[in-house]
């Protein structure tokens, strides 16, 4: 019983905070859009006019990386490099953000160009409440990002509630076989993160993300009577991983960052019961970027071992630290992929060091599900003896269906 506590206290824990971020994501998103229906929009609408002289009347969304984003009532959203449009005219206010800017407090914003905004002949016209005050026209290819003013604002001044600016997903797969064994595997997967702010035209304050997954799968043999009478009980096999993490990341700078992490571990095919993990650290980002990110991440901390069937001298209690590298890549189609490397040296018992590694390509089919096939890989240096002798290495690969979570803000 002690036992089944300890496997199951955190996940289950971890899973029944999933359960409660998607229902509040539920009714933060129906509250926020019955708010912006009760809205009326008094301004003429926004015109966009292309090269080949299509025009289209409707609301100008925002600009990215020299694509245009605009909402047509005719056509729906819509998207288009700079050089395929030749005239935008919008009565709304936005943020004009160039390559040369960077946007790190309230202080750093006020150069920022905010204005009803049109584009002709290759650049970009703000104008200020204040027409008195006039804006050098800007080149559209100088403009990183253009957001609307109210995002703009939120975003630069405001904190999100608890419960909001949670992104993530959650996956679960299975497999049952009935026949002569009967076997049965369930995996599952959850995993969140909250940037502030939480979008990429500004400097990141903070960070949070919380992980879970799990395997677990059983093998029974039927009891039976061989030839010469002898009775064979039935008997079975299980294999149970888990592995749980939680961390905060604070910046003091545009890339550096200090860190707490905590992380527990169970692996019952190597003989461990549960691998604890306290520490803190700094990291790096290297890559922030819309279609990539890398964080290298290393820390000092307590590390505590204990295993089944333990001898004398089996279970740690170690300090050491983890070196860490997390990679995402968004591929064409929103196919996107994922993978975490990190490795474990203990410094008072040099072979208690471990490691891992973890890969994940999600594959959208339909709205905000996905087919996710993963790989785990992880390294245990010095588990305890055993009769067979424990393996050292442990691989999973995994398939499932995989919800995305999108909390607004």
């Amino acid at each position: 019983m002690a036992f089944a506590r300890k496997l199951f206290s955190l996940p289950s824990a971890l899973l029944f905070f999933v359960v409660l971020i998607g229902l509040f994501q539920a009714a933060y998103a129906s509250g926020a859009d019955g708010a912006g229906s009760k809205k009326k929009d008094a301004g003429p609408p926004d015109v966009i006019v292309f090269t080949n002289g299509d025009q289209l009347s409707g609301k100008f969304l925002r600009e990215v990386g020299g694509t245009v984003f605009f909402h047509s009532d005719i056509v729906g959203d819509l998207s288009a490099p700079w050089d395929k449009v030749k005239e935008l005219r919008s009565s709304s206010k936005f943020a004009v953000l160039q390559h040369e800017v960077g946007v790190h407090t309230v202080e750093r914003a006020k150069g920022i160009a905010v204005g009803t905004i049109g584009m002709t002949d290759g650049n970009i016209h703000v104008q200020p409440s204040d027409e008195k005050v006039m804006i050098e026209p800007i080149p559209v290819k100088s403009a990183q990002y253009i957001v609307d003013q109210a995002t703009f604002d939120r975003q630069l001044r405001g904190a999100p509630g608890f419960f909001a600016g949670w992104n993530g997903s959650v996956t679960a797969g299975t497999t049952i076989i009935q026949a002569t064994q009967n076997q049965y595997t369930f995996t599952a997967e959850a995993g969140l993160a909250r940037i502030v702010p939480t979008v990429l035209w500004l400097d990141t304050r903070n960070r949070t993300t919380m992980n879970y997954s799990q395997t677990y799968g059983k093998i029974t043999d039927p009891a039976y009577i061989e030839s010469d009478g002898t009775y064979v009980p039935s008997s079975y096999t299980k294999s149970s991983i888990y592995h749980v993490d939680a961390e905060r990341d604070q910046y003091f700078s545009t890339r550096f960052y200090a860190l707490a992490q905590t992380a527990f571990d169970h692996n019952f095919s190597q003989g461990l019961s549960l691998q604890q993990i306290y520490g803190a650290g700094i990291g790096l980002t290297a890559i922030k970027k819309q279609n990539q990110s890398l964080d290298f991440k290393a820390t000092l901390q307590y590390e505590k071992q204990q295993f089944y069937a333990a001898t004398d001298g089996t279970n740690q209690n170690l300090i050491g630290s983890t070196f860490a590298a997390t990679y995402a890549l968004r591929l064409p189609r929103s196919i996107v992929f994922n993978q975490q490397v990190s490795y474990i040296p203990a410094y008072n018992y040099v072979r208690a060091y471990s490691a891992s590694e973890s890969n994940t390509l999600l594959l959208p089919f339909y709205k905000s599900l996905s087919f996710t096939i993963g790989t785990n890989d992880s390294y245990l240096n010095d588990p305890p003896p055993a009769e067979p002798p424990t393996k050292r290495n442990s691989f999973q690969f995994t398939t499932g269906v995989t919800y995305a979570i999108h909390s607004k803000y």
